[in-house]
């Protein structure tokens, strides 16, 4: 196993990790969690990077990198739900996206195609990494006003270009979606 595909998997293995974490409400745990979080971010950071650089981009990398983004990123809307910071909307439509892509990738691979993520679908995934981070270190200054609120606002902001990605995934693919 190459090295950005070990980094994939440290991914999915920190992700029980962040959840164990901030589901601790104390401020230590949620500063540890945010920690997790981070790390697990830059592996999908490194992992692409390294796996282009090096000529290592895998089939199975294709698959799991992706798989192991929304395992990231699931996690922590899930636990913004549990601490009352965004209601179920965001998560719902975050969630149709996914299992709406992952479905797609499914049919592509059925015909022996494999879809890598593409710019919109990456931004995507930045985007929900980054009003994450902002929404744990706002759980973390209870002094900044309406941080509920806010790290709401950002969820949102992710959540458009969700949406996005997800038409463009669609809209590319439809041929793979056989209708009759």
């Amino acid at each position: 196993m190459n090295l950005p595909n070990k980094l994939t998997l440290l991914r999915v293995v920190l992700v029980p990790v962040f959840i164990a974490f901030m589901t601790v409400n104390t401020l230590w745990a949620n500063i540890v969690g945010l920690i997790v979080f981070i790390i697990a971010s830059l592996t999908d950071m490194l992992d692409g990077k390294i796996a282009r650089a090096r000529n290592l981009v895998s089939t199975f990398g294709k698959f799991a990198d992706p798989l192991a983004d929304k395992m990231l990123t699931t996690a922590a809307f899930l636990v913004f739900m549990q601490k009352d910071i965004i209601g179920a909307w965001p998560v719902f439509i975050i969630l149709v996206r996914e299992f709406a892509v992952s479905g797609i990738r499914l049919a592509a691979a059925a015909e022996g195609e494999v879809i890598a993520a593409s710019f919109w679908g990456k931004f995507k995934t930045v985007t929900q990494m980054i009003s994450i981070i902002a929404g744990i270190i706002l759980m973390c200054i209870p002094a900044i006003p309406h941080t509920a609120l806010i790290t709401a606002i950002l969820v949102w902001i992710c959540v458009f270009f969700t949406v996005v990605s997800g038409v463009e995934y669609v809209a590319k693919n439809w041929k793979l979606m056989k209708l009759n």
